[in-house]
């Protein structure tokens, strides 16, 4: 347990459970510490990222950034302002490390889900949403430049159009538009059916072959950065190197024999 996050890994799935409804400075550390352990953990097929606060995230905890990074804000000559830019690469990377995660992410959103909070689910390659879930690239209403990966990866999940409206208003659009535009897979009825739905769509991810998975994942990645033609490459390489496995066997054998698999990611 963090200050801000808590990690409890029990059958493959890794679940992160954000215990404050704002991000201090002290969570984007915190996060990225948190995401490097469930990368080197070998028995981790999924992560579920989830809030135990009444909303998902309301953001950047503005109070608490001014108070630790306040003077970098406003003045000072060309030494302080390039103080800012690692401050915000930081930032970045700690973002970056969900994305770089070898495992699925899944993340489950209730209540409000803003600015900071977009930058977060978009790192995801799964969103679920409550009924009453809320989201708004907010950063353009305080005047700020969403600088964490927003207006870089939502324009991939929903699309040139809805992301420029998006991020141009700052308004707020309910679940039932992100979904209807991509922002989320899908709308729960409430918290707790949320809750259940995440947790069973990491386990269904969990009962699959773990190396297979994990291809799954970085071809799709590699294909929407570097476009179809290399990814086709890329997963007749990855095919090559790893299709003749220990789970491909225990695929055939529980298929021939009528049984639930047990695959080991051998």
């Amino acid at each position: 347990m963090t200050s801000t996050l808590q990690l409890e890994i029990r059958d493959h799935v890794a679940t992160v459970t954000m215990t404050k409804a704002t991000m201090p400075p002290a969570f984007f550390r915190e996060i990225r510490e948190v995401f490097r352990q469930i990368a080197a953990d070998s028995t981790v097929r999924v992560a579920l990222i989830e809030s135990s606060a009444k909303s998902f995230s309301y953001g950047l905890d503005l109070p608490a950034a001014f108070q630790e990074m306040g003077a970098h804000f406003a003045g000072g000559g060309a030494a302080q302002r390039m103080e800012l830019l690692a401050i915000i690469a930081d930032l970045q990377d700690c973002m970056q490390t969900l994305v770089r995660c070898p495992v699925p992410v899944i993340c489950a959103v209730q209540g409000h889900c803003l600015g900071g909070g977009i930058d977060l689910i978009t790192c995801a390659d799964i969103r679920l949403a409550s009924a009453d879930a809320s989201f708004s690239v907010r950063e353009t209403r305080i005047a700020i430049v969403a600088d964490l990966g927003t207006l870089q990866r939502l324009p991939t999940l929903v699309g040139e159009g809805h992301a420029r409206e998006l991020a141009l208003t700052g308004c707020d659009i309910d679940a039932e538009r992100a979904a209807s535009i991509g922002l989320v897979n899908r709308v729960l009825p409430d918290r707790d059916s949320l809750h259940e739905a995440a947790l069973s769509m990491a386990k269904a991810i969990a009962d699959n072959p773990p190396l297979t998975v994990r291809g799954v994942k970085k071809t799709m990645d590699f294909t929407r950065d570097h476009g179809a033609q290399a990814g086709l490459a890329y997963v007749g390489a990855w095919n090559a190197a790893f299709l003749a496995s220990e789970d491909l066997a225990e695929a055939m054998q529980s298929f021939t024999t009528k049984r639930a698999p047990n695959f080991k990611g051998k």
